[in-house]
């Protein structure tokens, strides 16, 4: 009886416990979507002169405000946490939105980023304070920007401009807080694996479909 008390720790609990966390995780491959279809950008003003679209990317949005060189520790947790893994990937893009008149603090963002890191995927986009405020109304999320148009918080946004976020669970999650480390690295980093994993799987479904053909 011992004998098969311990056979079943040692091999058959493994197996269960495997095959349930497995089950949990490719079950759950679509990110809700809380706000879908929200609008582009206008030909906004950025820093390296090139126009960013949201079309066609997977995003990762942020709204600096006018502390952006103040609080350019998120700025860092999210590079360390989330870009340094996944800025290789063409599809995806990290956007900044940043009040007109920061374009000095942006720059001096990137270039201590920059120092170590490839900014190829880091966009920064300025606009006037009214235009910051009527995109971030039409996201239709529950906290406001600060006075300096400002927030910790990132949003994750699909090719097609739905914002996505944890909506069907306890405590809606729209954004993730870059000030906390461990957020980052928990609760975004899987829900982007979501999101990529999602894309992953129609471009292998499609891929397949044109070899059947």
């Amino acid at each position: 009886m011992k004998k098969n008390i311990v056979l079943f720790v040692l091999f058959i609990l493994p197996i269960v416990a495997y095959l349930f966390f497995a089950s949990g995780v490719n079950g759950f491959t679509k990110l809700p979507i809380i706000t879908p279809s929200t609008v582009d950008f206008g030909e906004w003003a950025t820093l390296d002169g090139k126009e960013v679209s949201l079309n066609g990317k997977v995003t990762i949005l942020g709204f600096a405000g006018n502390d952006l060189l103040i609080n350019r520790g998120n700025l860092f947790n999210l590079n360390q946490k989330i870009y340094q893994t996944y800025h290789k990937f063409k599809d995806v893009q990290f956007v900044v939105l940043c009040p007109k008149g920061t374009e000095k603090d942006a720059k001096k963002v990137v270039d201590a980023l920059g120092a170590f890191t490839d900014m190829t995927q880091w966009r920064f986009v300025f606009a006037s304070p009214e235009e910051i405020n009527v995109y971030y109304k039409q996201l239709k999320l529950n906290e406001q920007l600060d006075e300096k148009l400002g927030t910790p918080k990132v949003y994750i946004l699909d090719k097609k401009r739905n914002l996505r976020g944890r909506k069907l669970v306890k405590n809606n999650k729209e954004g993730y807080n870059t000030f906390h480390p461990a957020e980052l690295s928990n609760e975004m980093l899987d829900d982007f694996k979501v999101i990529l994993y999602e894309y992953r799987a129609a471009l292998k479904k499609n891929n397949n479909a044109t070899r059947k053909i």
